[in-house]
């Protein structure tokens, strides 16, 4: 009789890259492909320790000097709007939530245009053509839904979120940049929030708050944020007590970091 013995996710490291949050430094990430009938236990499992989901790939950031990134999820237990927070949910309470599952649109894809035009035009993504923008909303091996908002205008902004055993994941949000005034980046959080109220789940990952990085600072608006830093969870009390200075120690080897890594099957 054959047996089939589990394979281990293998691990392998990014070349060095400019760093899209500070400016003058080098990224690196540390991923596995994510993939197989286990995906979305291994999605769930290194969720919780730091990484993030980009179609079928699992990542996080391993600088070999810098270590500021740290990935943020909300206890929704402990959130409770602040009146800017309030005031962003009355401003955008006419607009009208749909989720979908991960399937592209032309229209989806006009937003994301608008939303990269406007806001990233610089950035990584953009000369993403429609081909692109489709295998990021729809190569996903785990249970995704895309979340639309619209009014009468049409269709104002979008979420691709994981569905995890504990919790939402934002993947990717985009917006119309026009309508500043709505604040639709916080607002498209507020939603995540309610939603992750009403099924039960105790957390809402936000991606990388990374100190020093203006694009990053909104996120430590949110009461009951958490981000992950020495291998454990911890309350974002004081952000200023955070700093991202670069150190040569700042993370440990590779191959130290992925022996640290617990998998789903309790292998690490």
């Amino acid at each position: 009789m054959r047996h089939t013995l589990p394979i281990a996710p293998q691990f392998y490291v990014t070349a060095p890259q400019p760093c899209p949050y500070l400016e003058g430094r080098m990224e690196r990430k540390l991923f596995t492909a994510l993939q197989g009938d286990t995906a979305a236990k291994l999605n769930d499992s290194l969720s919780k320790q730091g990484f993030r989901r980009s179609q079928n790939v699992l990542y996080r950031p391993s600088c070999a000097e810098c270590s500021a990134c740290m990935s943020a999820r909300i206890d929704v237990s402990l959130f409770a709007p602040n009146r800017s927070q309030r005031r962003v949910q009355r401003r955008a309470e006419h607009l009208q939530r749909r989720a979908t599952s991960p399937w592209a649109t032309e229209d989806q894809y006009a937003l994301f245009r608008k939303y990269l035009d406007g806001r990233h035009a610089a950035g990584g993504m953009a000369d993403m053509d429609m081909f692109e923008f489709a295998a990021m909303v729809e190569e996903t091996p785990i249970r995704s839904r895309l979340i639309e908002y619209e009014d009468d205008e049409g269709l104002r902004a979008v979420c691709l979120t994981d569905i995890l055993d504990d919790g939402l994941s934002m993947v990717y949000s985009f917006f119309d940049p026009v309508l500043e005034k709505l604040s639709l980046g916080t607002y498209i959080i507020l939603d995540h929030i309610a939603i992750a109220l009403d099924l039960g789940l105790p957390y809402v990952y936000l991606g990388y708050w990374v100190p020093g990085s203006p694009k990053m600072g909104y996120k430590a608006n949110f009461k009951g944020l958490e981000v992950y830093g020495d291998g454990a969870w911890q309350p974002l009390v004081d952000p200023s007590q955070y700093d991202a200075d670069v150190h040569p120690l700042s993370n440990d080897p590779i191959a130290e970091q992925v022996a640290r890594i617990n998998l789903p099957d309790g292998r690490s």
